[in-house]
């Protein structure tokens, strides 16, 4: 998997792009954390959080002009937060901070600063601290620049004199009464300042150019040019900001403050020899890509809108800062239990899944998530940039396999379920009974046969009556486990068996009873003329005995993942319903934004807590009987308690019979039901009999059916130990109980039986598996 190709991916999700305020504002005040940590009544972090960012919070604190409002979300419901308000509300109660200043080493380099306002000060205060010998130019008698206007009901004067005292903590010669220009009343020559100093800011606020003459190209207002992120002029020493540029109509302080910097890292940059250009794009003001839901949210007007200089109460305080929406994207997480379950977000994900391939061996943490996904892609249907999670993990888990990296265990109950699936015992391709080709053939897929084979067989009678021509029939498994567990020449093989099938049947019309196989046979066989059975029975109409057998119900429809955008196939779900004479209820997420039913990817088998965490949240969202039309999702669903139809069921429905309170059948009998079917439709619609093995008798008790059905074991894989147990003699005795122990390993999982002996077979009493290796 390409670097290049996962670094776009991972762009695309924007919950690491900073908050609308936090963009607008050209410092990037963490405008989030600030209030996070004043819902705590922690006004120490939010001041540390303003410290952080600001040179002089106790003058920025009182003044600024809130560029953040802005861009702030919640002024899309209302208005704005008042963020000065609560900025200075923590700096206030943080008398005791003070901006942290490391020792470092004096460089040789000297900067001149031009003007002791706000953004001079700013650039002084910066480069000082990284330990360049700073000299200031004031021309008046004192440093503030234009933030003496301010009353000082506004800005006291003794925050000022409190913040302006780091100046003397920092290598800044400061002098004031010090005209710089070219004219004839300066104290000092513009020309001469930039021979004597390395660099210069000029930053001397809204000032006649004309009259200093500094030999800089203006643009046509009269303006000196200037790049508006370096800030530098045209000579390459000189840079400038401030007022200077933004003129006397447009003084914004946090502006100011935000040139200061950005002059200070380009001068850094010259003079290190470093691009000034480089890696730059989101300094100073920019529109954030982070999207936040607003959906459902109440108006709620600004506590300080009135008067924002007023004294409030702590429970106005706290009233203004839960107005803030915090604002964060996470859509994908709020709807999928398994990004949650990691406690991140997709673009750490992704970079996760990056660094997880390219060391030699996995990390196992990062090899559960990789194999947890679902692979159902309604992350993509949320996520404002399209990033499907699912298609990264699902590509991963081909490339861990492909280097040997996939842990053999992680889907090896899967992949020999779909082996048996795909054996003699299972597969299944004829022509209707009395018709040498076919038209149109069945493939009900392999989870259809094996949860409810009875309507597989009934679903074929119906069709052969009202389909001409010939109505084949393939049992089998589409293949899509291998596809799911990253096996490509498994999932290859087994698609061409397939298509080996349907070529012998004459290439016929596929109609699908499976919507994961119709899904996989329209991806994969674009020679396939392919039909879901739901769409064909809208159109040829249903089997009249069905009709006004079950009174009216209202259910709610849970869409199959795999049919996401399959939306005339949805619509003939809803319409055989309302023919049925039943009402549709649709749950919070359907159509494109329906969930998984925990068993995509293979996430059952994988992780077992997070697809129970996923069914119970869908199965939660209605309170009437649930209606699908998958059989994997209804067995699921029912499993863990939750009344749910299979469409079939209603359509053949058998008076009496409460099967939307049945739960699915066990893996064992899920096998023995695909080997049935294929034996009595043999026998009874082909006069065919199949030969088979005599079973090993096996006596299992429900709790110790109940214990291999949650460990994943089979019957078949007892009757493999005990086999293999009886014929070699390796196996433990218990003397006291009077048992065997035994254990075999047939491809990565070992099983452990305890068993006895009876005349007629072996009474299995405990059964477990493990994936250690077991040597000697």
């Amino acid at each position: 998997m390409e670097q290049k190709v996962l670094r776009e991916r991972e762009n695309r999700c924007v919950q690491e792009q900073p908050p609308g305020c936090t963009a607008a504002c050209p410092v990037h005040v963490d405008a989030r954390g600030i209030v996070a940590a004043i819902r705590k009544e922690d006004y120490k972090s939010g001041a540390q959080l303003f410290y952080k960012m600001i040179p002089f919070p106790r003058i920025i604190s009182q003044i600024c002009d809130q560029l953040c409002q802005q861009q702030c979300t919640r002024k899309e419901i209302d208005e704005s937060i008042f963020m000065n308000c609560l900025e200075k509300i923590c700096v206030d109660k943080s008398p005791e901070l003070a901006l942290k200043l490391i020792p470092i080493q004096l460089k040789s380099q000297k900067v001149a600063i031009v003007g002791g306002g706000l953004s001079g000060l700013t650039a002084a205060v910066e480069l000082g601290k990284k330990g360049y010998q700073i000299v200031v130019f004031e021309g008046t008698d004192r440093l503030g620049g234009g933030i003496w206007v301010f009353s000082e009901g506004k800005l006291p004067r003794q925050n000022i004199i409190d913040d302006f005292s780091l100046l003397t903590k920092l290598p800044i010669e400061i002098n004031v009464k010090t005209i710089v220009g070219n004219q004839r009343d300066s104290n000092r020559s513009f020309a001469n300042i930039i021979e004597s100093f390395d660099a210069v800011y000029l930053a001397i606020g809204s000032t006649d150019l004309t009259v200093l003459n500094l030999d800089l190209e203006l643009d046509g207002k009269g303006n000196i040019e200037i790049d508006p992120i370096t800030k530098i002029t045209s000579n390459p020493k000189v840079f400038a900001g401030g007022s200077l540029t933004l003129g006397p109509n447009h003084k914004s302080p946090i502006t100011s403050i935000s040139h200061g910097k950005l002059a200070a890292n380009s001068i850094d940059r010259l003079l290190q020899n470093a691009s000034l250009t480089a890696r730059r794009e989101n300094e100073g003001s920019f529109k954030s890509l982070l999207y936040t839901n607003i959906d459902g949210i109440e108006p709620q007007k600004g506590i300080f809108s009135v008067s924002p200089d007023a004294e409030y109460t702590t429970e106005e305080i706290l009233q203004e800062a839960n107005r803030c929406l915090l604002c964060e994207c996470l859509e994908c997480v709020k709807v999928c239990e398994y990004l949650a379950h990691f406690h991140a977000y997709p673009k750490r994900y992704v970079r996760e899944v990056y660094n997880n391939l390219s060391i030699v061996m996995g990390v196992r943490h990062a090899n559960k998530m990789i194999n947890a996904c679902n692979l159902c892609g309604l992350c993509e249907e949320v996520c404002p940039g399209k990033l499907n999670m699912g298609e990264i993990c699902r590509e991963a888990r081909h490339v861990m396999v492909e280097k040997g990296k996939m842990p053999p265990s992680v889907h090896d109950f899967a992949l020999r379920d779909m082996q048996f699936s795909t054996s003699e015992e299972s597969v299944l391709a004829k022509h209707q009974p009395g018709f040498s080709s076919s038209c149109t053939v069945f493939f009900p897929g392999c989870q259809l046969s094996a949860s409810s084979p009875q309507h597989v067989k009934k679903m074929y009678q119906f069709l052969c009556e009202k389909i001409t021509g010939g109505v084949g029939l393939m049992l089998g498994c589409c293949g899509v486990p291998a596809d799911w567990a990253g096996k490509e020449q498994l999932f290859q093989e087994t698609l061409e068996n397939i298509k080996d099938h349907w070529r012998m049947l004459g290439t016929p019309k596929v109609i699908t009873g499976c919507p994961t196989c119709y899904s996989i046979f329209k991806r994969f066989f674009p020679e396939m003329v392919v039909e879901s059975m739901w769409t064909l029975l809208e159109k040829i109409g249903l089997p009249s005995e069905t009709h006004e057998k079950l009174p009216p119900l209202t259910l709610a429809v849970h869409d199959t993942c795999t049919t996401r955008h399959e939306t005339e196939l949805q619509q003939s779900i809803r319409t055989i319903l309302h023919q049925l004479g039943h009402h549709v209820e649709e749950l919070k997420n359907s159509h494109e934004m329906t969930e998984c039913c925990g068993y995509g990817g293979l996430m059952l088998f994988a992780n077992k807590d997070i697809a129970h965490k996923m069914i119970q949240k869908r199965i939660h969202e209605s309170d009437h009987d649930y209606l699908t039309y998958c059989a994997m999702c209804r067995d699921n669903f029912t499993n863990q308690g939750k009344r749910t139809y299979h469409l079939l069921e209603l359509i053949f429905n058998i008076e009496g019979q409460d099967l939307a309170g049945q739960k699915g059948p066990g893996y064992s009998d899920r096998q023995e039901n695909r080997a049935r079917l294929k034996a009595t439709l043999l026998k009874e619609l082909w006069g065919e009999s199949m030969n088979k093995e005599d079973d090993m008798m096996l006596m299992i008790s429900e709790h110790v059916k109940q214990l291999m059905e949650e460990g994943m074991i089979l019957k078949s894989d007892v009757a493999q130990v005990i086999k293999y147990a009886e014929s070699t003699g390796n196996k433990l005795k218990n003397i006291e109980k009077n048992t065997y122990t035994a254990y075999f390993k047939p491809v990565s999982v070992t099983y452990w039986v305890e068993y006895s002996l009876q005349e007629n077979g072996f009474v299995v009493h405990n059964a477990y598996s493990h994936r250690l290796e077991i040597k000697g």
